[in-house]
């Protein structure tokens, strides 16, 4: 393995790579992400993907990186001063390994369908966390609507710990319009109603539908929806977590499916 050095932020690799991790555009148009750590580059080897560059920080390990660059066969090397190197990590405690790699598009999955729907979720953490959710409980598409945070930014992946590999996302939708095409039931999670997702029937075609960590769901939003339903919680908090009341949701429907023998 020969690793090219970098040591000044005015060569156009470095500058490329920081457009990557800043600039959702720049991903995008590129049709490119950063990997950020060990254990999203190997999510995204198991699922078949190809980086086209491994970056260290000169800190991190010279034999461990030999080790993942003999995994990566074909991609370039590129050694930084760990100032540089800082400056394209997401975090503020960096890794020392970093990945310049295409997005991904997942097979979907044969199943009855389970989709979630994110409405305006502006957070990368929990945007991930939620794509994350989805990807374990076997949902079989996720709906972006165009209000929501870029799914392939690296605290999005990070956050969804490899779930945009293994998840078809839809990015860019109209949700009212989306719902009103879908062959199956679309619940959306709201406060005050009466209907328990508990005692709702899970085990057909279905997608829920979480609103943005502030405001919610949209009047507009609602209207397209087949129903509302809550989650209920005796205690005495107002709300929860976007991010959690999905996970509830959806794995209710997975028990739902497993007791029928449709998960």
């Amino acid at each position: 393995m020969t690793e090219m050095p970098i040591t000044s932020r005015d060569n156009p690799l470095f500058k490329r790579l920081k457009k990557l991790g800043e600039s959702a555009r720049a991903r995008r148009e590129a049709q490119m992400t950063l990997l950020d750590g060990e254990h999203l580059l190997a999510a995204y080897l198991d699922a078949g993907g190809r980086p086209h560059t491994l970056v260290r920080a000169i800190s991190f390990d010279a034999g461990r990186f030999e080790q993942w660059a003999a995994r990566c066969p074909g991609a370039r090397a590129i050694v930084l001063p760990d100032a540089l190197f800082d400056e394209l990590a997401p975090v503020s405690t960096p890794t020392g390994l970093l990945g310049e790699a295409a997005w991904l598009d997942p097979a979907a999955r044969d199943a009855t369908p389970l989709v979630i729907v994110l409405d305006d979720i502006q957070d990368p953490g929990n945007l991930g966390s939620m794509l994350r959710t989805g990807a374990a409980a076997g949902a079989t598409l996720a709906v972006l609507s165009k209000g929501c945070h870029d799914p392939w930014s690296p605290k999005a992946l990070r956050g969804g710990q490899g779930a945009q590999f293994v998840l078809p996302i839809a990015r860019g939708v109209e949700v009212p319009a989306w719902c009103a095409q879908f062959e199956g039931q679309s619940l959306a999670l709201a406060l005050a109603e009466d209907r328990s997702v508990f005692s709702s029937s899970l085990s057909g075609p279905l997608a829920f539908i979480v609103g943005n960590e502030g405001a919610g769901l949209s009047d507009e939003v609602r209207a397209a929806a087949t129903a509302t339903v809550q989650i209920p919680m005796p205690g005495k908090m107002e709300s929860l977590n976007a991010s959690a009341a999905l996970a509830i949701a959806v794995f209710e429907a997975v028990r739902q499916r497993l007791a029928a023998g449709r998960a």
